[in-house]
Order: structure tokens, then C-alpha cells, then sequence
């Protein structure tokens, strides 16, 4: 593991890739999930848990709030993870609004997250293993 912290990074695309190799950069480990394929179960959902999640010092979740799964899978995060572990979600404008109650307590960005707000996300994970 890392000394800076393993981050899972749920992202069904490449459209990440940059800040996955910026995190890199800094010094995480970091764990990509392209989610569920269609018409299967994630395994959290199932009950078989997940070791990528269990092993998470931060996630970034990007995948489709649209669709149920994964709303269902971003409530998992929020009810197993350790409040210390910071969660971010990458979100369609609107979605903020659409699915504000599924969201508290999680730290959205409705853009493309910039070099400085992936590292305040990395600040935030050092801090949190100290």
C-alpha cells in the first residue's frame, strides 16, 4: 500500500484518466472500478462486499447517478466507509439538485475536478491516516 494512501476511483470510462495519473503522481495507489456491467449486481449490493472499498483511504465516484445501481452503490460507500474517509462525486450538471439527499455528505464536483481540487482531495486523505 502506498504511504500516502490507496484511492478507488469508480469510473466506468477513461474520462479520468488524468487526474487518476496526477493522484498517482502524488503518491497513491489508486484503484480503478469501471462499476457494474449492465444487468449484474455489484458485489457490495449482493452482500459480498468489496475488497477495492474495504481497502480505500478516499473514493471517487463517477459513475451514473441516473442509474439505480449506482445511486445504490454510492449509498453503500456512505453507510460502510469510515466518516475519515473523504468521498467525492463526479456529477452531471443538475444532478447536485436531482439527487441532493443521496449526496450530503459528500463533496461534489459538477466539472472535470481541476489539478488543485485533486490535490486538496489528497491533502484531505493524508490527513485523515495521520
Amino acid at each position: 500500500m502506498s504511504d500516502l494512501g490507496t484511492v478507488l476511483v469508480d469510473c466506468a470510462s477513461d474520462e479520468l484518466g488524468v487526474q487518476i495519473e496526477f493522484l498517482e503522481r502524488l503518491g497513491h495507489l489508486v484503484q480503478v472500478c469501471p462499476g457494474p456491467p449492465h444487468a449484474t449486481l455489484c458485489p457490495i449490493l449482493g452482500g459480498e462486499g468489496c475488497p477495492l472499498m474495504e481497502g480505500a483511504d478516499g473514493v471517487v465516484f463517477a459513475l451514473d447517478l441516473d442509474r439505480p445501481q449506482h445511486r445504490a452503490i454510492l449509498k453503500k460507500y456512505q453507510e460502510m466507509l469510515s466518516e475519515d474517509v473523504p468521498v467525492r462525486a463526479v456529477v452531471r450538471q443538475g444532478q447536485e439538485i436531482q439527487y441532493a439527499d443521496l449526496l450530503s455528505g459528500v463533496q461534489v464536483w459538477t466539472h472535470e475536478p481541476t489539478t488543485g481540487e485533486i490535490d486538496g482531495f489528497s491533502a484531505q486523505i493524508e490527513s485523515a491516516r495521520i
